[in-house]
């Protein structure tokens, strides 16, 4: 049974840096393609960041490109997400994915089997 747990969010100042973490458990890491969503208030669950299943590939909504790394680390089976020069836009709850089938990495939250819990991310201005 795989499992996703999330953590990491906070409220932070708007310029601030967080990072939030993803801990796997029942299948490694390096066997996904992994995801971050983030869904803000009243707003449906939109793409962030993907990382390929061989770490090859990272790719990034245009929104957040050049401010958010997405990253794992296999030895502790977790992903990432350092999330520099926040913005009150950023607000949201966050959501690590997991897909087994589409392990080039997917945009599309169908493609995901797998979800966390999420983490609340509260950036004040």
């Amino acid at each position: 049974q795989v499992q996703l747990v999330e953590s990491g969010g906070g409220l932070v100042q708007a310029g601030d840096s967080l990072r939030v973490s993803c801990k796997a458990s029942g299948r490694a890491v390096s066997s996904f393609s992994m995801a971050w969503f983030r869904q803000p208030p009243g707003k449906l669950r939109q793409f962030v960041a993907v990382l390929s299943a061989s770490g090859g590939r990272a790719d990034y909504e245009d929104s957040v490109k050049g401010r958010f790394t997405i990253s794992r680390d296999n030895a502790e089976n977790t992903l990432y997400l350092q999330m520099n020069s926040l913005k009150p836009e950023d607000t949201a709850v966050y959501y690590c994915a997991a897909s087994t089938t589409h392990l080039s990495g997917s945009f599309y939250r169908g493609h995901y089997n797998y979800w966390g819990q999420g983490t609340q991310v509260t950036v004040s201005s």
